[in-house]
């Protein structure tokens, strides 16, 4: 185990906070919010405490995947930690567990708050909330390997732990700027998006913010009715870009580039399309059947805004969906679990995987039939690799069991109804937000007790990071030096 560099990438990581903590500085001198002054503190702090861990350099800066895993899992926790300083000191969430929950949501892009009121939080607070959708979505070390030369070839290791999907591989020879390439991307859309927005009369602050919450895929908002408040059209641009930012950002690179027909042979691209697809008509049938809105249009409306906001797990909600048919309801819990496409900034088990599965179960039923054949699984048309396969079976296996232990854990510390228990795990263990039942979109997970909010906050890094970062954390054989 190399500590040396893990103990130096802390100490860039609280740099680079320091710096995204100047952001709400800059919101509170335009709103005049004295909790700018916290913030500016804060950020002074980071900034000084990571000079003083970086003024030692790491005698070897080659690090391998136990390194990789850990390193993030361990930058996710300190990134966590100091975010949700701010929140203590001004008081605006005055318990500590309240806070970290409140910004492990955030960097995770989970959206489920503990606050009855966002609207009392100031600009600063607000913008700080949603920000750290943004950061989270792509993730903060594929941004610092934007930014800076980290380790050279070693880089892949960091990205690999951090990014969503079953694999993940450079569009461009070097990883720095296959990073580089990812955020222009990133950022691209989330500009067009605020542009659209302001055009369609939403308050600037709303567009920024919403707009970071759309691009990570996240669901914090700055009003208490959440999305109720804006127009339909608001509301329908924002479900766009949220389907938008679901998709293999791999898809984008080939339509921007000189393989556009690539983009459309995406297997799990046309997948993801599909699933929404047959939701939107299922649930639109369905609450218009049972005269849940008086017209198909405003049906189908809310069918997409939702479809699109949970298969995503960005938990935004223009409705109270708790109150649909049940039909409707077990839809959304469906798409809770399979989430968005890999290599987006969506969480959930992830589109590919789904296939993948898919495509592994008809061709074992294929061998019970011809015991003979050889059946490879195709993705975009290419044969995927077995060990790829195997990997993905592995992580089912590990999704259900973390999933079944922090079902029964918060089972243990809660009273509440198995409903309210199952989605809650369900929602931010797939860095969704609203579950259903007491945790559904108008509630919050404030009533929650203490240990049962640092289990949903394990499941929301857990999550967020493909479960093997934060699981390698507590292998002893993983911390041995070599």
């Amino acid at each position: 185990m190399n500590y040396g560099i893990i103990r130096y990438i802390q100490g860039v990581v609280l740099e680079f906070e320091a710096l995204f903590l100047l952001l709400p500085c800059l919101v509170a001198a335009v709103y005049g919010d004295k909790e700018g002054l916290v913030y500016l503190a804060v950020a002074v702090g980071c900034g000084l405490l990571g000079y003083l861990i970086n003024r030692k350099k790491p005698e070897s800066k080659a690090y391998y995947a136990t390194e990789g895993l850990i390193t993030v899992a361990i930058s996710w926790i300190v990134l966590s930690v100091f975010g949700a300083i701010p929140f203590v000191i001004t008081r605006e969430i005055p318990s500590f567990t309240d806070a970290l929950f409140e910004t492990v949501s955030g960097f995770t892009t989970t959206g489920a708050s503990i606050l009855s009121s966002v609207e009392d939080l100031s600009h600063a607070s607000l913008f700080w909330r949603s920000f750290t959708h943004w950061i989270g979505g792509m993730g903060v070390i594929v941004f610092i390997l934007a930014i800076m030369p980290m380790t050279g070839g070693y880089n892949m290791h960091l990205m690999r732990a951090e990014s969503p999907g079953p694999s993940v591989g450079k569009l461009v020879p070097k990883m720095r700027d296959s990073a580089k390439i990812l955020y222009l991307i990133y950022l691209g859309l989330t500009v067009v998006e605020i542009v659209l927005l302001a055009i369609t009369g939403m308050p600037l602050f709303d567009a920024i913010t919403i707009s970071f919450g759309s691009a990570g895929t996240g669901g914090f908002a700055v009003r208490n009715s959440g999305m109720a408040d804006y127009s339909l059209l608001m509301q329908t641009i924002i479900a766009i870009f949220i389907l938008m930012f679901g998709i293999n950002f791999n898809f984008y690179f080939f339509l921007l580039g000189k393989h556009k027909k690539d983009a459309f042979r995406m297997t799990e691209v046309r997948c993801y399309g599909l699933i929404v697809l047959v939701s939107v008509i299922l649930i639109t049938s369905n609450i218009y059947r049972f005269h849940y809105y008086p017209t198909v249009r405003r049906c189908l409306h809310e069918a997409l805004f939702q479809v699109a906001s949970i298969i995503t797990t960005t938990g935004f909600a223009s409705a109270d969906f708790n109150l649909w048919p049940n039909l409707s309801k077990e839809i959304l819990v469906i798409l809770m679990f399979i989430g968005a496409c890999a290599g987006s900034t969506g969480g959930g088990f992830k589109v590919s995987r789904v296939v993948i599965l898919a495509k592994t179960v008809k061709r074992e039923i294929g061998h019970f039939i011809h015991p003979r054949s050889v059946r490879a699984i195709k993705m975009d048309g290419k044969a995927t690799d077995p060990e790829m396969v195997k990997g993905v079976g592995t992580y089912l296996a590990t999704y259900m069991v973390v999933l079944l232990i922090s079902v029964l854990l918060v089972g243990l510390f809660e009273t509440t109804d198995l409903e309210t228990n199952f989605t809650a795990v369900a929602a931010t263990y797939n860095n969704i937000g609203p579950g259903l039942s007491l945790v559904g979109p108008v509630a919050n997970y404030g009533f929650l007790s203490i240990p049962t909010k640092y289990v949903l906050i394990f499941d929301m890094l857990a999550g967020r990071l493909e479960l093997y970062p934060m699981l390698m954390l507590f292998v002893p054989a993983a911390w041995k030096r070599k």
